[in-house]
């Protein structure tokens, strides 16, 4: 399924204009002169943002060289975004895709990137391998960039073909490949799963005192990545392991006795990563028993439908939730501009929409330094993304760096929440925040070299 702007955007793109044109007086001012001095120009942000003062110099700048995706004569710059928008993933990413479209629009909005609008040519792999390889056969020739890729197969299945065509990809992944060694053509944000477990088990040790752990995964790098982790900050951290089963979570079986077995086997702290489909069945049968115990796994495993299910209350009890990014509510600029654009387009409140923007930054960044360097081929995009030292998401999301070793790249900050069912019934996301920005010592002491799960 290809889908370009929809409603959404239609309605980003109306109320961001109006909201620009009746902001002139709400914000600061901020003033940027270029060296080669010029005329000044002013601009006002969407939504009662800054006004930004520029001067431009008294050359033109030259038209950038371009050869795929960008169209100097309509004004436009085309992006890929291949999206699980209707396999295990489908809710989570479709509000990704909802986040991306609303911050394109917020960019298209205020300008573009020097006056290109960025379209997004969106489509449906439903999470299956051959289906994502064909349509990045189809896009490839349409697009200057893959601004989002879902999953590590999928994007991995793709690699050597981003790499022969120096095309960019942004993989919606936290495996710790991306950092190494899947990186020449891939952009790493947030902290790889391996990394995650580490800081979240570090968290819940510390908090509660366990001094046991149970260990279930699904097969493969999200599932592997994670128990890897969990592994070593077991290791690390004294914890014994009671029950080890990683890669053992098996889509489309039946789970219940594997929620059985981590209850018999009366561990204090359980690392289960699993997908928001199958996490459910194992709990479920767990909690059954009358087993409490405190739980975590790898972001994705967790959905904020959970506090509108029959174990609502035992999930708020038990449930540590490891983000990479910020919750809506969160008081940081860049969480207020989420917060902004979206209800702008009258979307519900929903913390998912912030890996849209993060991935939508990382490329617009790209996007700008490609066009500053005169070079908007696909090869110049993946070379300005490259150079890249380090992309500010304004508070939403760790800050990322993108040069140097993959050591001194690795993202190692976690986000650690607990789900809140007063936060959701006063109209939050139902998430509370213990600590926006975790790092363990066992993270921190990390050699990273290559990924810690290889494929």
């Amino acid at each position: 399924m290809r889908k370009r702007y929809g409603l959404l955007v239609m309605m980003l793109v109306l109320a961001l204009v109006a909201a620009a044109c009746s902001s002139d007086s709400d914000g600061d001012t901020t003033t940027t002169t270029a060296a080669s001095g010029g005329e000044e120009t002013t601009t006002t942000a969407a939504s009662g943002g800054e006004e930004t003062t520029t001067t431009a110099g008294t050359e033109p700048m030259a038209p950038p060289t371009t050869d795929v995706g960008v169209d100097l004569e309509a004004g436009t710059i085309q992006v890929g975004l291949l999206s699980d928008l209707s396999g295990p993933f489908a809710g989570l990413v479709s509000a990704i895709v909802a986040g991306q479209e609303g911050y394109w629009a917020y960019v298209n909005a205020n300008g573009g990137i020097e006056g290109l609008q960025v379209e997004l040519v969106v489509e449906d792999t439903g999470y299956d391998v051959p289906q994502h390889v064909t349509l990045y056969e189809q896009l490839k020739d349409q697009v200057v960039a893959i601004g989002h890729s879902t999953g590590s197969p999928h994007t991995v299945a793709i690699y050597e073909d981003l790499v022969a065509d120096e095309i960019l990809a942004i993989p919606l992944t936290w495996y710790s490949g991306w950092t190494a060694p899947f990186d020449s053509n891939t952009m790493h944000h947030g902290s790889p799963y391996c990394i995650e477990a580490m800081n979240s088990i570090d968290y819940i040790k510390n908090d509660t005192g366990a001094a046991t752990i149970a260990i279930a995964s699904l097969p493969g790098d999200y599932g592997l990545d994670s128990a890897a982790g969990a592994a070593l900050a077991a290791e690390a951290l004294g914890l014994e392991v009671v029950y080890s089963n990683a890669g053992g979570i098996i889509p489309g079986e039946d789970l219940a006795p594997i929620g059985v077995a981590i209850a018999e086997s009366g561990a204090d702290m359980v690392w289960v990563t699993a997908t928001p489909t199958t996490f459910p069945s194992i709990y479920g049968a767990a909690i059954a028993t009358g087993y409490e115990a405190a739980w975590g796994g790898a972001s994705p495993t967790y959905s904020p439908a959970y506090l509108a299910s029959d174990f609502a209350t035992q999930i708020e009890r038990d449930w540590y939730w490891s983000t990479y990014y910020l919750p809506w509510g969160t008081d940081t600029p860049g969480n207020q501009l989420v917060r902004d654009v979206m209800t702008a387009a009258g979307a519900d409140p929903l913390d998912f929409y912030a890996e849209g923007f993060v991935e939508a930054q990382i490329l617009e960044q790209a996007l700008r330094a490609a066009y500053a360097a005169g070079d908007m081929t696909q090869g110049g995009v993946l070379a300005a993304a490259k150079a890249l030292d380090t992309v500010d998401f304004a508070g939403l999301a760790p800050v990322e760096r993108f040069t140097g070793t993959p050591d001194e790249q690795l993202n190692r900050v976690t986000v650690i929440n607990r789900p809140s069912l007063a936060d959701a019934g006063a109209g939050g996301t139902g998430v509370t925040t213990l600590d926006p920005a975790y790092t363990s010592e066992i993270a921190a002491n990390f050699t990273f070299e290559s990924a810690c799960f290889e494929l």
